[in-house]
Order: structure tokens, then sequence, then C-alpha cells
């Protein structure tokens, strides 16, 4: 075997993605509000661009519009020297620093865990009893339920409790930690004081603390599942000795199954009295921690704009609140002034304004891109538009990228997370993709229009005889739509429709 240094030629083929073309991908992905946000960013990092100003000014606003910019202009730091000079003119450093962008911050709200921390600080509870109920606090959930088992919460806290003795918190009472292993519960409370002086946690303390977060608000919180939160709320109404509160309390397998004739008979009431009595469920809160949630209201503002102007649908980017930009003019001046230039500063201009240069064409080319994405569904879709969601017929990505002459990771960029603002009302890009399901004639059928249609098969059933699966298959092939009952059972499930068993009436 020879060794030694040698070299070698080879051809290959390689894929190199250029930064700016993730940075245009990026761009094609974000919708409107984070577009908006990174435009002003970029403007705020790139002296080369600015704002476009509208043209359609009046006289009067144009000449006041004026006065204000000769007024910042006055104020205005001479770039011209900081770009050949660097900041050794016109100012310190300190001074540019100052004028960096920052991002706005969300004021905090409070949440659920806060709301019921104020209510146990109104409570006299000893320091004893707070650290308890802290160890409670850490293990609610957002809807309000107690997400841990008792002896979970025990362990954890006795854990804790140990962690101080351990560490030389006072009341150690000359035991070790050897002496205590294997303790737990009852055993440990006897033997093995806090460090406040009191015993280790027995698992009574943490079932009373559990009746005090029962009786905070929201009725409902530190329930343990769904029964023991009817309950609750069942028993804050004083509604202990009704009906309602005898089926969730002995027979709740037998309710949510919707088993009417066989409750009846174990209570001795008529079907339809224990039908009414599971309705009076509705008007609890099966989740009552959500209501202090602290998600933010999703605001929505539609990327594009669909109108009907005579007999036609047109397509428009909404972009009113989009900034416009375009190369400073008097940037573009001092980059022609190369001799004042220093070959550092010259290849900082030249940088810049390359990438002015692309921000601009990005834009546009997202533009025209979202237009023509938008153009070929509401051609596609036409039916939709006139005759409603029972209309929608199929389409796949793959479809509108042939179409447009695309890739089809482009045009699933493009309607990610978009929405579009039509006569039928605010829709993501995303609701007019659906598969296709064969019908007696031959064309194809939206799988979310055979949705529709069954939704209101189902609402105007007769809920004395409910429609099972097959005879929801045998309605669709009257129609023409073949569909098997496996589908029809998937896509019940998906618009949480009950069975026929348990939508029936009596």
């Amino acid at each position: 075997m020879k060794t030694g240094l040698s070299q070698h030629t080879s051809l290959r083929q390689e894929l190199r993605v250029n930064p700016r073309l993730y940075q245009a991908m990026d761009m094609l992905y974000m919708p409107m509000m984070d577009l908006q946000q990174h435009l002003k960013q970029e403007l705020l990092a790139n002296p080369f661009l600015e704002l476009l100003e509208p043209e359609d000014e009046t006289p009067e606003q144009k000449d006041a519009e004026q006065e204000k910019e000769q007024k910042e202009k006055e104020e205005e730091m001479d770039w011209e020297e900081i770009l050949l000079n660097g900041f050794e003119v016109g100012g310190t450093r300190e001074q540019y620093e100052q004028l960096e962008y920052t991002e706005p911050v969300t004021v905090e709200t409070k949440d659920l865990i806060d709301h019921l921390r104020e209510q146990l600080h109104l409570l006299t509870l000893t320091p004893r009893q707070l650290l308890l109920a802290e160890e409670f606090l850490g293990n609610i959930n957002e809807a309000g339920y107690l997400a841990a088992s008792l002896e979970e919460i025990l362990g954890s806290v006795n854990q804790l409790v140990a962690g101080h003795v351990d560490s030389g918190g006072e009341g150690n009472g000359g035991e070790d930690a050897e002496d205590r292993e294997g303790e737990t519960g009852e055993t440990a409370a006897a033997s093995s004081p806090s460090p406040s002086g009191a015993p280790f946690y027995t698992m009574a303390d943490v079932e009373e603390m559990l009746r005090v977060f029962q009786r905070l608000d929201p009725a409902g919180v530190g329930a343990r599942d769904l029964r023991e939160c009817l309950l609750i709320q069942l028993g804050e109404q004083a509604d202990t000795e009704s009906l309602t509160y005898r089926l969730v309390n002995e027979a709740f397998p037998d309710l949510i199954a919707h088993r009417w004739n066989d409750l009846a008979k174990r209570f001795g009431v008529e079907p339809a009295a224990v039908q009414a009595a599971a309705d009076e469920l509705a008007r609890l809160d099966p989740k009552p921690g959500l209501k202090y949630s602290n998600q933010s209201d999703g605001y929505i503002i539609p990327d594009l704009i669909v109108e009907k102007i005579g007999g036609r649908y047109q397509v428009f980017l909404n972009d009113t609140g989009m900034p416009r930009l375009r190369l400073s003019r008097s940037y573009q001046e001092i980059a022609r002034d190369k001799k004042k230039m220093t070959p550092e500063n010259r290849e900082f201009i030249a940088s810049k304004m390359n990438s002015a240069n692309w921000m601009i064409q990005a834009i546009e080319q997202r533009r025209q891109t979202m237009l023509k994405v938008m153009n070929f569904i509401v051609d596609r879709q036409r039916d939709f538009f006139e005759k409603g969601i029972e209309h929608l017929k199929p389409l796949t990505l793959r479809e509108v990228a042939e179409v447009i002459n695309m890739h089809e990771s482009t045009v699933s960029r493009v309607t990610n997370e978009k929405y579009v603002q039509t006569p039928r009302g605010v829709l993501p890009l995303k609701f007019f993709f659906s598969s296709a399901l064969a019908t007696a004639s031959g064309e194809d059928a939206s799988a979310r229009s055979i949705r529709a249609k069954l939704q209101k098969m189902v609402g105007e059933e007769d809920t004395a005889k409910p429609l099972t699966d097959q005879q929801i298959v045998h309605l669709f092939q009257e129609q023409g739509i073949q569909i098997a009952r496996r589908t029809v059972a998937k896509y019940r499930d998906q618009l949480g429709i009950l069975p026929a068993r348990m939508r029936k009436r009596v």
C-alpha cells in the first residue's frame, strides 16, 4: 500500500441555494402582518431603501409634507460623511446606536394561575398550607384540571421538604437522610419534621387542600376529570338533588353513551325526562380554566381580496398597509461618487445597494406570484363563489403549480397562513385545496363539499330516526357520489357528529 500526498481532479454536480433565495422563500411564506414588520426592519437597516410617497396628494398636502421633510432634513445626521469617513464625524457611535429598532413586547396579562393565586392569598392559610398550594398550582393545566394525582403531589411536596431538611434546615430532629429512607406519607409525618418545625405532609393535608381549590373561582377548577368538574359546578348551583346531578354522580358511563332507555329504567322516569336532564349539562363549562387563557385574540388581515365587479370576480392584493419601497435618490448620488470612497466604504455601499435592489424585486415577485395563484383558484372555484361550499371542486397544489409554471413547494409557501376576503367570507387559501371523490357523471367531487353535504343531511334528519352511516352512503349514491361507509364515518368524526345511536331523541 503506497502512502503519501497526491492531487486529482474530478467533475461533480452540486446544488447550492443562495442565502437571498432563502430569504425570498421566507418572504413568500410570511403572512401580511409579518411581512409588514419585516419591511419596516429593512427600512431601518438599509439606508438605500426609502418609502415611496403617493403621487396623488393634493398641493396642500405636498406643501405640508415638504415642510416636514425640510425640518427632518435639518435635524438629520450627515450620512454622507458617515458613509465616507466612518463614525468619527457628525456624532458619536452611541448616538446612532440609539436609533436601533426595538421589537415591541406584548404586555403580560393575568392567566388562570395568577387568578387562583390571588384568591388563595385572600384566604387565611398558613405558610405551610401556602407551600402545598403552590404545589397544586404547578399541576393545574390550562383547562383548569388537576393534571397530577394526589399521591404524586404528596410525594413531590414531601421531597421538597426533605431537601430543606437535608440542606441544614432547623427541626432536623437528629435524624439523617438514611433514617428517613423509604418513609412516605403517615410514617414520614410521624418521624420527620419539615423546616418550619411541622411534620411532613399527609394525604389528609393534600385532600383538604384539594377541597380548598375546588371551592375557588371558576367553578369546576381543580377537578381531576370531567365527571368531577360537572359535579362541582352542579354543587355550586345547589343542584345536588336533581336528576341531572344523580345522572352524573351515579351513572356517568351510561350518560355519556346516551343509553336513555337503560337510564330511564334505572331511575324510574321516562326516557324523555332523562334526555331533558342531560340537556341541562350543556349550560356547564367542561373546561372552566380556558376563560382565563392567556392566548391573544387572533386578528386576521387578509392578504388578498376577491370582489365581483361587473359580473366578473376580480383579485386584488391587500397591500394598502404595506410599505412601498424604492431606492433612495440621495444615497444613489453618494454611491456614484466613488472617488471619495475608501475600498471598505465602496464595498459597504455596493452591498447595501444590491440588497435594496433585490428586496424591491423580491416584493414584486411575491406580489405577482400571489396574484397568479389566486386568479387560478378563482377561475377553478367559480361555482363555489356563485353557489356555495357544496360546489367546491377538488384541487391540489400540483395542479396550480403546473398551470402557473412554478414549483409545487412555491405554491405551498404562497398559500401557507394566507387569507383571502371573498363574498363568501374571509377564508384561508388552504380552504380551496382538497382531495377528490369519484361521481357517476365522471367528474370529481371535493372532499370538503362532501363533508358539507354530510353535515346538511344530518342537520335535516328526523331525530327520532337518525341516519346511519350506511343510509348516508345510499343518499350519496342517489346523488351520483361514490363513497365508502368507512369514509362517511371518518368525515362524521371530523365534523364532530355522533353515531346514529347517540343522536337519537325519544
